[in-house]
């Protein structure tokens, strides 16, 4: 395989279009055919690592596609990506397979909170996490995250007031924040787990953006903080969004206490969750023995795009960036065009050309908000932000609406 320099790469445009890419689909960016940005799927338009193409590419070579067990190496790959990348030693045995995370995060609610009960949310937050326990009967309880001068700090006494609830049993925390791109800190994160421990609410963590932190900001994982923090938390990683193969990938639980293991090995097996896919295998254990070098390659690319829409966003009265810590979905803030929710969708997509995550989807702390996905090349990003550069110089803002409407 012909190895390119990895900025070469980072730079390809490939057209997504010629498979069935979400991405790109007429249901996310419309079906009119207009030419729109992709802003709001949550994956990249990077290839996938060069070890990861060539360890695929070796398993289709082989030709047989039977029944398959678990590669020997694939959970030693990821306990040593811990710990080496991040400082996390993980017994093998208290990891368990998944199909995605939204599967384990399912599978904890049912296992562990009674139907009616509650389960604790920060929004904004993951959307789906709404669906999951709307799904499953279970309450959604919310402690929405403060605003404080640009960045999203967690409100400790409500989450305290709402933690000693007998009712609520567990808390979803999203570790690195989707979508506002906080990367929690030790201090934050203990603080969390000394107020659910005192209340005995489980933490179940959703660490999937846990790898991609920028300069100055460090990935803790929940249960690295020590063992009674462990003992009470079950982890849901997945290396989909760290190395771009959320199609081709699974999910893991790592859980330290015995009974909730046991109690999670059983589920897996009563609804038959625990099957091996072999392109999902060679593509994980890749990524994590190999995976380092391009993963470096694409923080920095994200850091420069991230300097891109800080540098043009000043010429943008009323748009401002929510200062993003990690992953590659960035924040923000419309507010102060005074569209209604469901207007900036409209404003956004028929006026700007940008198919956005719309802000309220993530909670009603998100409205006057949108998701913007800067895991693509700067070329694209770069227009992208010159059609909004000029859909808000057009704005009319004493209208308080769109051009032309």
């Amino acid at each position: 395989m012909e190895n390119l320099p990895l900025a070469v790469e980072l730079d390809e445009e490939i057209d997504r279009r010629l498979v069935p890419a979400l991405k790109v689909h007429p249901n996310v960016i419309g079906m009119d055919e207009t030419p729109r940005f992709a802003a709001g799927v949550a994956d990249m338009d990077f290839k996938a690592p060069p070890a990861v193409l060539e360890a695929m590419s070796n398993r289709l070579d082989h030709g047989v596609f039977g029944y398959e067990t678990v590669p020997d190496g694939l959970l030693r790959a990821l306990t040593q990506w811990l710990r080496k990348r991040h400082g996390w030693s993980v017994d093998e045995s208290h990891v368990l397979r998944a199909p995605n995370i939204l599967n384990a995060l399912a599978i904890a609610a049912s296992l562990f909170t009674p139907e009616g009960d509650g389960v604790i949310v920060q929004p904004p937050v993951f959307f789906d996490f709404f669906d999951i326990l709307g799904e499953n009967n279970r309450a959604m309880v919310s402690n929405p995250l403060i605003l404080n001068r640009g960045r999203y700090q967690m409100d400790f006494e409500d989450l305290e007031l709402k933690a000693s609830d007998p009712r609520v049993k567990m808390i979803y925390l999203c570790n690195h924040q989707n979508p506002v791109a906080r990367v929690w800190g030790r201090d934050e994160l203990q603080r969390l787990g000394d107020i659910c421990n005192r209340y005995g609410v489980l933490v179940v963590s959703d660490e999937m953006h846990g790898d991609l932190a920028f300069s100055g900001h460090t990935y803790v994982p929940f249960t690295s903080l020590g063992a009674e923090f462990a003992a009470n938390c079950i982890t849901c990683l997945s290396p989909a969004k760290t190395f771009n193969i959320a199609s081709c990938c699974c999910a893991f639980t790592v859980i330290s206490d015995d009974v909730n293991r046991r109690a999670f090995q059983v589920e897996n097996s009563r609804l038959t969750v625990n099957k091996n896919n072999a392109f999902a295998n060679v593509a994980m254990e890749a990524a994590y023995s190999d995976g380092g070098p391009w993963l470096n390659a694409v923080l920095a690319y994200l850091e420069t795009n991230v300097d891109l829409v800080r540098h043009l966003l000043k010429t943008v009265p009323g748009v401002d960036l929510i200062e993003p810590e990690g992953t590659f979905l960035l924040w923000l803030d419309f507010r102060q065009l005074g569209f209604r929710p469901d207007d900036l969708t409209v404003f956004l997509r028929d006026e700007a050309k940008w198919a956005v995550a719309r802000g309220h989807a993530f909670g009603k702390e998100g409205a006057g908000f949108a998701r913007l996905n800067i895991g693509c090349t700067h070329t694209r990003l770069e227009d992208a932000l010159h059609q909004l550069v000029k859909a808000v110089a057009q704005f009319d803002g004493r209208s308080g609406g769109i051009p032309g409407r």
